[in-house]
């Protein structure tokens, strides 16, 4: 089953094109909100595209601890945000993302229940040539093809837990096991880069078309 009916070996370059034709926002100006940055990792298989998810480690000092995640953090003094994503991809999991393919941005993503806001840098990567080395905010390491993403059988609305309160929020079933929901930040990143994807004539819209049950515009963030 393959989600991007382009040919191997191009799919890289279309989604750079894809991006850079969305344009994602960018801001100069946090507006009082910590700014962070993360990598979305994908590798070109030989029928799909996959991406690197990460499960954080549990911390009780870390408010999405245990969560799906995409390798990132915070900014520091004077870094640009895919110099942060870069940085702390390597310190998080030993990928080097320089030698990878640059692709492009998403849109920024502000959190409503914290002050941040995050952006997403993309990448494309040879997985066979990686070899993760996790430190000790990193649980696990794990990819998932845009197939699976894309599935309407795995999108759901769940009741989730967040700084002690409750949440009815859209989420993805992720096909790993025992793994906890895809929600929040790193699923509202997920389904605006699906959004551009399904936007594209290039894409096989019956493998990749969006439930139309999943809101982008959530109450909670991840």
């Amino acid at each position: 089953m393959r989600c991007l009916s382009i040919e191997h070996g191009s799919a890289f370059n279309r989604i750079a094109e894809l991006l850079a034709e969305d344009n994602g926002e960018s801001v100069s100006e946090s507006g009082g909100r910590t700014r962070a940055s993360v990598a979305m990792i994908l590798h070109q298989g030989v029928d799909d595209i996959e991406i690197l998810f990460i499960q954080r480690a549990a911390h009780d000092l870390d408010p999405w601890s245990g969560h799906i995640a995409f390798p990132g953090g915070k900014l520091e003094e004077g870094e640009l945000e895919c110099q942060a994503a870069c940085r702390e991809t390597l310190e998080e999991i030993g990928i080097d993302l320089e030698q990878g393919q640059y692709l492009g941005r998403l849109s920024d993503i502000v959190g409503a229940n914290l002050p941040v806001r995050v952006s997403c840098c993309l990448f494309g990567v040879d997985r066979m040539n990686c070899s993760p080395v996790l430190n000790e905010e990193v649980r696990d390491l794990f990819w998932v093809t845009l197939s699976d993403l894309c599935d309407p059988e795995r999108h759901l609305q769940s009741r989730v837990a967040f700084d002690e309160r409750c949440f009815e929020v859209p989420a993805i079933r992720l096909p790993v096991d025992d793994k906890p929901l895809l929600w929040g930040i790193t699923y509202r990143l997920v389904m605006q880069f699906l959004c551009i994807l399904e936007g594209d004539s290039t894409i096989d819209k019956g493998f990749c078309r969006l439930p139309e049950m999943v809101a982008l515009d959530e109450e909670v963030d991840q």
